[in-house]
């Protein structure tokens, strides 16, 4: 199945330096509502409680809140998962240091004591405690974990590809990283682990984007007598289908999970549903104009082969 044909010729290249200024601008964006307004960090970040409470029969989430706020429990977040009656209670200890009292102060007894309508009895289903001391640590093991991906992919593609090839890849996947990142500081979601597991799939989803893209350079520049800019261009038309088909397949799936696996979920079906759209829109307008940009040509993909070649050449009389 093709949804465009593999002898297609968009000049995808003639726009190099528009989308590559386009990616420039939405990486500044980023940045700054980074630097602006940041992470909207969960209780898994933060610490705090999180408690899940079965009731009998549906409540109304705005009442269950406003009779937390009337028994002292500030800014708790109330949201429903799964049928009408089941809910999930988030709050932030009023004094994360002293970990004993706030959990004695924040047990799911209290917190269903305190949320209970009137005749209509509910049992609690889960309550976690999160201190601020693991939550720091978990945020700093995200950061760990972002990194050795990132590592982790520059020398495969470096070992596969050669230098110029592994810094295009990780630049285009590093863009759509960054892009999710600012939309949750944008928008303000909440960022919890699901959320940070997300991306990480995310990183993933982009870089094996990239990889076909680039595996189809490498055959045609071995195949083929033309310009780096029209081998260029023609690999990307070749992956055009593939690339599309694959990443609509993958978005309905994403975009059922995100519909229907409930809130606990929705975090990280949003993250991978954003990252999959600019993930096709990278390897198709960024990963081959960095190439480019950067000068490739034949003789990046077979280093050694030329180096033996002088070698043995060097050795004759």
């Amino acid at each position: 199945m093709e949804l465009f044909p593999s002898n297609s010729n968009i000049n995808f290249m003639r726009v190099r330096y528009a989308s590559l200024a386009a990616v420039a601008l939405l990486m500044l964006a980023s940045l700054f509502f980074l630097g602006t307004k940041g992470f909207n960090y969960a209780l898994d970040f933060t610490g705090g409680t999180a408690t899940e409470i079965e009731f009998a029969e549906p409540v109304d989430v705005e009442q269950v809140r406003q009779r937390l706020e009337t028994a002292g429990y500030t800014g708790a977040v109330v949201q429903t998962f799964g049928a009408g009656n089941d809910i999930v209670i988030r709050l932030q200890p009023q004094e994360p240091g002293e970990d004993a009292a706030a959990t004695r102060e924040y047990s799911g007894a209290a917190i269903l004591a305190a949320a209970q309508p009137e005749g209509n009895p509910g049992k609690v289903l889960r309550s976690d405690f999160v201190g601020p001391q693991i939550g720091n640590e978990l945020a700093l093991n995200g950061v760990y974990a972002a990194i050795f991906v990132v590592l982790g992919f520059l020398a495969y593609i470096w070992a596969r590809f050669e230098l110029k090839f592994a810094i295009a890849a990780i630049l285009t996947t590093l863009v759509d990283l960054l892009v999710v990142c600012g939309w949750f500081a944008l928008s303000q979601h909440e960022f919890d682990l699901t959320v940070l597991a997300g991306i990480l799939s995310v990183m993933g989803f982009s870089i094996n984007d990239t990889i076909v893209v680039f595996d189809r350079v490498r055959e045609n520049f071995r195949s083929l007598k033309l310009e780096p800019k029209e081998i260029l261009n023609k690999s990307v038309n070749q992956t055009l289908s593939r690339t599309i088909i694959t990443s609509f397949v993958a978005f309905l799936t994403i975009l059922a999970l995100y519909l229907y696996g409930g809130q606990s979920l929705k975090g990280m079906a949003e993250s991978q549903m954003i990252g999959i759209v600019f993930g096709t829109l990278s390897s198709i307008f960024v990963a081959c104009p960095l190439l480019l940009l950067m000068g490739v040509t034949k003789q990046d993909l077979m280093p050694r082969a030329k180096d033996d070649i002088e070698a043995e050449l060097a050795r004759r009389p």
